[in-house]
């Protein structure tokens, strides 16, 4: 109970900058996470609007189409292999503007990379080479400009364009000592790497989502859900030893959004709290419970949950998409891009062999049925853009 009162006590009292030295008094929403909430349907364009992109399919640009960045004007994606492609098209038309290969063992090379931050506005990628521990960035042409190194002891697997000088960073590294950074997210310099800010979220004992066993790591971050997600031109940011999801605001203002109860540092099994996407009106999460099913090898189970600003309550949520005759259930997770016109919520991927038996089925309508009619089974996959409503 001192640790609960203690955290309640920070957030009511002191909300802290991004570097730690500025403070508010906003209120937040409370969550229960051991609570059964009433159900909720929601048909997605009810309150959203929905942008597809059918791909160009070539023999130069064939994709799996897995979303990087999105910008203005572009969206670059990659395949599930490291085969090194990274292929940028047109947003507004589908059409492949080009293909970029700069794997290898040079020092003007990747030799893996899971993650691309997009500035849009210099025309720059910044691409994170995990293996090797460096930030490469590159022009849209694939041109090198220059590199730098991870903060050191630091595993940054998640980066985003924060502003015009820096990136906004998630450390997630881990070992059996010390479980982690105390303080995994940072900004950085785009010129050089170097570190401006570390963000400052309270915790009294780091907490990992890793499920250990025999010398064993299992788990993970649940799937699809990530620690620093985008909302218009601030970031919500998910601390799972903490108590609390804070927005951080572009001046770099700290403030708590969600608090979540019990206290994560008093479970055991620990269930976690994580944010799928916001809008004006909804906040989405999920619970998840530090457990991993080793006959199954099913992790995390949860409940989708979902705060309504209007009402003032919190639901266990379905979202349907009505672009489909029979209204097609949908997940709504975090945009993993950082949109760089900060108008998209979500993406998903459309594998175009389903849309194409649900189109001969009979079960699409309005545009992606007229989209669908023009595929084979061959072509790249639909991006489905889930954006803020106007």
């Amino acid at each position: 109970m001192k640790r609960i009162n203690t955290v309640f006590v920070i957030i009511l009292l002191v909300v802290t900058g991004c570097g730690g030295n500025k403070q508010s008094a906003d209120a937040f929403i409370t969550v229960d996470v051991t609570k059964s909430y009433p159900k909720k349907e929601l048909i997605l364009q009810d309150f959203m609007d929905v942008e597809y992109i059918p791909l160009e399919t070539s023999d130069d640009f064939l994709t799996q189409s897995l979303v990087l960045a999105v910008g203005e004007d572009l969206i670059i994606v990659k395949n599930r292999v490291n085969d090194g492609d990274i292929f940028i098209f047109d947003r507004t038309t589908g059409k492949g503007l080009r293909k970029i290969n700069r794997k290898g063992q040079g020092p003007e090379e990747y030799t893996s990379y899971q993650w691309v931050a997009l500035d849009e506005g210099v025309g720059e990628m910044f691409v994170n080479d995990m293996p090797s521990g460096r930030i490469l960035v590159y022009d849209l042409e694939g041109n090198f400009k220059r590199s730098f190194k991870h903060k050191e002891g630091a595993l940054c697997v998640y980066l985003y364009n924060f502003d015009r000088e820096h990136l906004i960073c998630y450390d997630g590294f881990f070992d059996y000592d010390n479980k982690g950074s105390m303080h995994p997210f940072f900004l950085i310099s785009k010129q050089g790497g170097s570190i401006t800010k570390e963000i400052q979220i309270p915790f009294d004992e780091k907490i990992t989502t890793l499920i250990l066993k025999d010398g064993n790591a299992y788990g993970g971050l649940p799937e699809d859900h990530y620690p620093i997600i985008s909302y218009l031109d601030s970031w919500i940011l998910v601390e799972p030893s903490s108590d609390t999801i804070y927005s951080c605001l572009p001046d770099q203002t700290m403030k708590p959004l969600i608090v979540r109860t019990p206290s994560v540092q008093s479970m055991d099994p620990e269930v976690f709290l994580f944010m799928s996407a916001l809008t004006d009106r909804y906040y989405f999460m999920v619970t998840a419970k530090k457990e991993y099913d080793f006959t199954t090898q099913k992790e995390f189970p949860g409940t989708n949950l979902i705060y309504d600003k209007q009402e003032n309550s919190i639901f266990e949520y379905t979202v349907y998409n009505d672009d489909y005759v029979d209204k097609k259930r949908m997940s709504i997770k975090p945009s993993r891009p950082r949109p760089v016109n900060e108008d998209i919520v979500s993406w998903k991927l459309l594998d175009t062999y389903q849309l194409v038996e649900s189109y001969k089925k009979g079960e699409l309508k309005g545009e992606l049925k007229e989209i669908a009619s023009k595929l084979d089974e061959e072509s790249n996959p639909v991006i489905m853009l889930i954006k803020h409503k106007k």
